[in-house]
């Protein structure tokens, strides 16, 4: 194409042609612009119609020589920004187009092409990937550290203090019995420190802070997971169900021995036959009215406790979870003392316990299964906060509902929904800092000779870990605002406040999980080497999506107390109801939905945070109404609830996941407003950016099935995300460096090269 406004087309020939994924609707697009050039010839504009002809695309050589031809036109003019700038050199500032900046603004954005990007498609390997984009900072790491720590900074650095000091670290030994009572010696440090009962109130010999005692848990999670484990099966489960289940006479006799480790216990519910079906439970309680006692009994081996941690070795009393007999009749589950050793660690009369053996992580926590055979405890031994048996030998109860007193016992334990999210958390966190430094360092090819390139460089190794860690900080606010939801929590607010807890469990875990898989296969044979811990992290953290509630069985939760609110809202699923909620979220939706906002791809729209949000919103809302009819057609027809909510369980984890997703987005916007540092703030909008629009091109499929979005605008968001790695990827150390883990901590070699 020698005539030169010809040329000027080149650009726009080459992205087409260099585009797998571009469809029939883009050429289509492009032959419209064409043609609607006036000042074209009829003859000019035949022969560039004839070069975006589908059937008969150019050659590589040719798409080869145009993309040369381009690139050396950006090297000699770094001023080059966009299509349009490209456009007028290779015009040779044609009048003509001058005064088409609007229409090449207007094609770039039909096309979905992002001008930054496309510009660095043509400037040489050796700028883009040696010279612009190295390690550097743009913030100052210790306010964004502060931001993270937030009330608890205090507490976080004296518990990296302490697991920084050289008794803390990590033990290399194959033998399990070793490593279980290296862990229980931590344990004992962390007592030693006040810890482990800070939870507990002062009366007790506690600090009456819960707030400081989930951020002590998340903290040790830099370190050895089974410590963190162990801890919190002590001082958690077994400390706060006595706490939140009993009464002052148990609180006095057990919480400050609880928390000073002198009473090591265990939290004994899950059986072989019943882990999440906790209504299910087999083992028995059978008070004994004559003197006083209940019989704790095992009735088959499928009923023994498994998977009970601090029961293999340590612990010496437990939390027993057991259904109440009184007079043949069963009053449902209720929670009792149980000894199972004596000071000396001597299995007790009836008391069977077996070890689970070597697990897949998790290796330093003595998980064990329990037996009951005609154990016999006093009556004393029953937490009895609502329940009890009274002076006649009868059943009382300040909660009448079978239902509600089993679900008011059980969402006192709600913490721990709080303290694992925020245990797997650390865990991505240790998982990123490691690949993202190892990336930063580790160098492999390079433009022809020259130097080799930091692998963080080249965008799909930025693509697989920078969204994570976008999603780290996004999940870090979230749990934040779970945290403060609980410890403010009233009764009007708990049944939504499990099922947040319920969700964010899931969606931390999941999210984990998935994260340290990628860092493994980031970092190469060297994220398999166990010296640098990847294999640890992943081992320890995958039994995370299904203790303390089955992330699966969690997520239908959450998308019933959705559909429970749906109803609070709308009356019982109605179908006036639904038809109002799905009428008014319509309206909202208008505005976007219309042909202009669905393929606007202009970068302002696409950075905007209250498109995000909107976009989040109508999906929840979408998903929500569209189970709610599905389930009600169902039941109307004839089918039961339950099976109703079994046709539609894929339907609900769907419920669920929109929810949180947008309980997320939600509360990381909020966090960067409260913000004041302009620098902080700037890089948390291009981390809470790149969170939200890797959300929603996950879920494009869904945007596009529902005309929220065209096609035109997905590629758009493909391509942002894309920048958006690239922008944030100068900073990425920063980021993974405000975490503030400790190096003895971190201790992976690849992380310190």
């Amino acid at each position: 194409m020698d005539n030169a406004k010809l040329r000027a087309f080149t650009p726009l020939f080459y992205l087409v042609w260099s585009d797998d994924l571009l469809t029939q609707k883009e050429f289509t697009t492009l032959r419209d612009f064409i043609t609607s050039q006036s000042w074209l010839s009829e003859k000019e504009q035949q022969f560039l119609l004839s070069k975006v002809d589908v059937s008969n695309p150019p050659s590589r050589e040719n798409i080869n020589n145009w993309k040369k031809e381009l690139e050396e036109i950006v090297q000699v003019n770094p001023a080059i920004n966009s299509i349009y700038d490209l456009v007028k050199v290779l015009s040779n500032n044609d009048a003509n187009i001058d005064k088409l900046k609007p229409s090449f603004a207007k094609i770039e954005n039909d096309l979905g092409f992002l001008g930054e990007e496309i510009i660095s498609t043509f400037k040489s390997t050796t700028n883009t990937l040696t010279t612009k984009n190295t390690t550097h900072t743009n913030f100052d790491v210790s306010k964004l550290t502060g931001i993270l720590d937030g009330k608890q900074a205090a507490i976080i650095n004296k518990v990296k203090a302490v697991i920084s000091k050289p008794e803390f670290a990590y033990q290399s030994e194959t033998d399990n019995t070793a490593y279980r009572n290296k862990v229980y010696e931590w344990c004992k440090i962390l007592a030693k420190e006040n810890f482990g009962n800070k939870a507990y109130p002062s009366e007790y010999g506690g600090g009456d802070n819960m707030a400081d005692y989930f951020a002590i848990m998340e903290t040790l999670s830099y370190h050895d997971l089974s410590l963190v484990i162990k801890f919190g099966v002590q001082f958690g489960l077994w400390g706060m169900s006595v706490y939140s289940l009993g009464t002052a006479k148990h609180h006095k006799k057990y919480l400050k021995d609880i928390g000073t480790l002198t009473l090591p216990g265990c939290f004994a519910m899950t059986e072989t036959h019943h882990g999440s079906n906790v209504k299910g439970l087999e083992t028995t309680a059978t008070y004994n009215h004559s003197n006083q006692t209940f019989t704790i009994q095992t009735p088959h081996k499928k009923a023994q406790k498994e998977y009970i941690g601090n029961a293999a070795l340590h612990g010496q009393m437990a939390t027993v979870f057991a259904k109440l007999i009184i007079d043949n009749h069963d009053y449902g589950v209720n929670a009792f003392i149980v000894p199972l050793r004596d000071t000396q660690g001597n299995t007790l009369t009836g008391i069977t316990i077996g070890d689970c053996g070597p697990k897949m992580g998790l290796n330093g926590v003595d998980n064990g299964t329990i037996s009951f055979n005609n154990v016999v405890i006093p009556k004393e031994n029953m937490l009895d906060r609502f329940a009890t048996v009274n002076k006649k030998g009868e059943f009382e109860s300040p909660i009448p509902s079978d239902n509600r007193r089993f679900f008011t016992m059980l969402g006192t334990l709600v913490g721990g929904r709080i303290g694992i999210p925020r245990s797997a958390l650390a865990a991505a966190k240790s998982g990123l800092t490691i690949a993202i430094k190892y990336g930063d360092q580790r160098r492999q090819f390079g433009p022809e000779g020259g130097s080799e390139v930091p692998i963080l460089n080249y965008r799909i190794h930025q693509r697989r870990l920078l969204p994570h860690l976008a999603k780290t900080y996004a999940i870090h606010f979230g749990l934040q605002y779970l945290t403060s939801r609980f410890l403010s929590k009233t009764d009007e607010e708990i049944q939504e406040i499990e099922a947040l807890a319920a969700g964010m469990k899931s969606y931390s875990t999941w999210s984990t999980r998935d994260i340290l898989q990628e860092c493994r296969e980031a970092c190469g044979g060297k994220g398999y080497l166990s010296e640098n811990r990847i294999d640890a992290l992943k081992n320890d953290t995958e039994v995370y999506t299904t203790f303390e509630g089955d992330n699966t069985v969690l997520m239908q939760l959450v998308a019933k107390n959705r559909l429970s609110e749906f109803r609070k809202s709308f009356g019982e699923m109605g179908s006036l109801g639904i038809i109002n909620y799905v009428y008014q979220n319509a309206k909202t939706a208008v505005a976007e939905k219309n042909p202009i906002i669905t393929r606007k791809t202009d970068e302002n729209h696409l950075l905007d945070m209250e498109f995000h949000l909107q976009a989040f919103q109508y999906r929840e809302k979408s998903i929500l109404a569209s189970a709610a009819k599905r389930i009600k057609k169902l039941i109307d027809s004839g089918l039961e609830p339950y099976d109703a909510f079994n046709v539609v369980q894929h339907h609900m984890i769907d419920v669920a996941q929109a929810y949180l997703e947008r309980v997320t987005i939600e509360q990381f916007q909020i966090a960067i407003e409260t913000i004041e540092d302009e620098s902080v703030k700037a890089i948390l909008s291009k981390l809470a950016q790149l969170y939200a629009l890797s959300q929603i091109e996950k879920n494009k499929a869904w945007y596009l099935e529902e005309g929220y979005m065209e096609s035109v605008k997905t590629k758009a968001i493909r391509k942002m995300v894309n920048q958006l790695c690239w922008d944030i990827r100068p900073n990425a150390i920063a980021l993974v460096d405000a975490f503030a883990i400790p190096d003895s901590c971190l201790a992976a070699p690849i992380a310190f090269q």
